[in-house]
């Protein structure tokens, strides 16, 4: 039982969900070790971006029902639900998604930025056909990323929709041949690393947290989580680069 951790091109953060035994099913250690990953990218500054993705045949089945059985619940104190759920990284993170996502793994793909999913994986949340319900994130997010009656048409019926369908609806931002989910979930993350990292995050901070903020104050509050990108060194590189017609090289400061 693990989490693997590795880095690709000293940029991205690859974490695999390593439990292929158990349909990479979470219990409270993974949760803990899930937690530990997600800190590790938001801490280190040579990190831009992140893929999770799982081990194995499958993304994620979800939380581990037999160890549901002896108490466990698959949440951390802090990041909720296998290690993210509640507090995903400030960084982002795409999720790469083989075989399936269900129940809980859903809901770990939905608290990831962004979706790439083969072609032919299974996405649902099936909770409810046993005797459960789908509050790690799914019954929150769906709503905001499909319509009120898709989201609802998966939430109590527990069917799955064809990834195709997902991502004509939005849900799924790429759909990649069978096999080839990760490497196109890597591709995804490594043109975000390419960017200026203030910039990838205060981006990241007004699409999450302007959709809570009061409409007269829209524009003061995204000023406040902006301003230091416009006045950093990366801005001025960018300009640079630009007139130089060249690549920029971005340090976060």
């Amino acid at each position: 039982m693990s989490v693997r951790v590795e880095t690709r091109d000293d940029a991205v953060l690859l974490i695999a969900i390593d439990r292929p035994e158990a349909r990479n099913a979470i219990d409270d250690k993974m949760a803990a070790l899930l937690a530990q990953a997600m800190d590790r990218l938001d801490m280190d500054d040579r990190l831009r971006a992140g893929v999770l993705t799982g081990a194995g045949p499958g993304f994620s089945a979800g939380l581990d029902l037999k160890a549901f059985l002896s108490g466990q619940t698959g949440e951390h104190p802090e990041r909720g639900f296998a290690g993210l759920v509640r507090r995903p990284p400030r960084k982002p993170l795409v999720a790469a998604i083989e075989g399936f996502a269900l129940a809980g793994g859903l809901e770990i793909a939905l608290a990831c930025d962004l979706i790439v999913a083969a072609e032919d994986a299974r996405i649902g949340i099936p909770e409810v056909r046993r005797g459960l319900v789908a509050d790690g994130g799914a019954l929150l997010r769906l709503p905001e990323r499909l319509p009120r009656n898709v989201a609802m048409q998966l939430a109590l019926t527990g069917a799955e929709l064809p990834v195709r369908r997902l991502y004509d609806l939005g849900l799924v931002n790429v759909v990649a041949e069978p096999g080839q989910a990760l490497p196109a979930a890597l591709a995804l993350a490594a043109t975000i690393a390419a960017n200026s990292p203030l910039g990838v995050t205060a981006s990241k901070d007004v699409l999450v947290q302007s959709a809570a903020w009061p409409d007269e104050e829209k524009w003061e509050r995204q000023a406040r989580l902006v301003e230091h990108v416009w006045s950093s060194e990366d801005a001025r590189e960018g300009a640079r680069a630009f007139a130089e017609r060249r690549p920029p090289a971005f340090t976060g400061r």
